[in-house]
């Protein structure tokens, strides 16, 4: 039986609801077990097989391991780190490694279960994976970083591979690691091994466009949203929460399309200028004094321009017409989620909003554009460099664009004719797109049905 998009359907007394078929862990891990009440209001308008669910359930493997440094001082650290394959059905796994001290299990776990619909959705040819180390990578030298980077990769060196299992940059992991870790990979297997890790250097066979393509692919998606509602660039306000990456190029893609960028902030806080912010001046600001300032820059001349500083907690709350979460998961809850004023929400980081807030940001009419649809330009330039490393021929930059413009405006309007066909929100008429694509793969092999006849 093949996976096929239906009318809403009462699944209550369903066997796909029993307690052996649920799509994800009831226990073990609460960040998990909140992603997949996604899939709840997801399944209620598919028709997939009770295997798939199943098989969608659990991550399919999951390598825990501890890595020792020699820091610079002499001393031994020890780090954990972790490597999750959710599922590798339609091909080999893909995901980031994040550097964060916040990294557990639970979090790796999550990631690589959205990874996986997110190849789906954007029908790139992977499966969901995600890597991390529980670090504070500010607290360590450049020496040191390169000895964790490396280390990790001794660890799980036999869990990955261009075919099994492809790293990339994610949180506070960078182009440099990538090349360490590709290099490191190489050295172990003996042969130049590019095509394990994406988001390298050019230099070692990085692709154009991979280091903005996370917020490159969120530009074109607002793009596409936008003239939807009859939304205009210059009459319309923004608030960036992370100015990391992906933040701080999305704000000032969105300056230079002529948006009002209001607000911005970083992990220590923000600023708000309600008259609208210089975005390439705040960026200069940031790279020289690493601080975030309402400033007008001529040349290397700055000045401060009228602002009000501002918390986290501040930006989210913000009276403008999009907000952006760019930062880290759960940043919107149950217990914020009134007090949020903009009128869409485009999700720059994974899982910003958790599934009790959906329901709030719903009620109040906030249109909400999910992470697996608007981030998935990083993973979708991933692939281009993959294949470009197999092939040996490398595009320019404006190949690279064109092609993941086409790419994310495609899966745009099918997820958006779902919507609109089905008159469900846009993140449950994403994961009704990815999961039927999924159903599909994972029934080719066989199913219950296949097997009884």
């Amino acid at each position: 039986m093949m996976a096929k998009i239906i009318q809403e359907k009462d699944v209550t007394n369903s066997s796909v609801n029993s307690a052996d078929s649920q799509p994800l862990p009831s226990k073990d891990s609460s960040l998990l077990s909140d992603a997949g009440k996604r899939l709840e209001k997801a399944l209620k308008h598919i028709d997939i097989s009770e295997d798939a669910i199943a098989r969608l359930r659990y991550p399919k493997a999951t390598l825990c391991v501890h890595i020792p440094v020699r820091m610079d001082d002499g001393s031994l650290r020890v780090f954990p780190g972790y490597r999750v394959r959710y599922d590798d059905t339609r091909g080999p796994g893909k995901g980031g490694v994040r550097y964060h001290p916040g990294v557990t299990l639970d979090e790796v776990q999550s990631l690589a279960f959205w990874m996986t619909f997110k190849c789906a959705l954007l029908d790139l040819p992977f499966g969901g994976a995600k890597g991390g180390i529980t670090v504070n990578p500010k607290e360590l030298s450049k020496a040191e970083l390169e000895r964790l980077s490396r280390g990790y990769v001794d660890a799980i060196a036999d869990f990955i591979g261009t075919d099994v299992d492809i790293l990339a940059p994610d949180v506070y992991t960078n182009s440099t690691i990538m090349g360490w870790m590709m290099d490191q990979y190489s050295i172990i297997n003996r042969k130049l091994t590019r095509g394990v890790v994406t988001g390298k250097p050019l230099t070692l066979g990085g692709s154009q466009g991979r280091d903005q393509a996370t917020a490159t692919g969120a530009f074109y998606v607002i793009q596409a949203v936008l003239p939807k509602f009859n939304i205009k660039p210059q009459q319309t306000t923004v608030a960036v929460q992370g100015f990391g990456n992906a933040g701080a190029v999305i704000a000032e893609l969105l300056f230079q399309a002529g948006y009002k960028v209001v607000a911005v902030s970083d992990s220590q806080g923000g600023i708000y200028a309600p008259r609208g912010l210089d975005l390439p001046s705040v960026r200069h600001h940031k790279a020289q004094s690493r601080r975030i300032k309402a400033v007008y820059c001529e040349d290397s001349v700055c000045s401060i321009v009228e602002h009000k500083t501002i918390t986290n907690a501040e930006l989210l709350a913000l009276d403008v017409d999009i907000l952006v979460p760019a930062a880290l998961e759960n940043q919107i809850t149950a217990a914020n989620a009134s007090d949020v004023k903009a009128k869409f929400i485009f999700e720059v980081a994974n899982g910003p909003i958790d599934s009790a807030a959906d329901e709030i940001l719903l009620a109040k009419g906030i249109n909400v554009f999910p992470d697996i649809l608007v981030n998935a330009g990083g993973v979708t330039v991933s692939y281009f460099e993959w294949v470009q490393n197999r092939n040996g021929w490398y595009w320019n930059l404006e190949e690279i664009n064109q092609r993941l413009k086409t790419k994310m405006e495609t899966e745009v309007e099918k997820t958006w004719a779902i919507s609109q066909e089905l008159k469900v929100d846009m993140r449950t008429a994403a994961y009704i797109h990815g999961l039927n694509r999924l159903g599909e793969a994972l029934d080719a092999k066989g199913t219950r049905d296949y097997f009884k006849d």
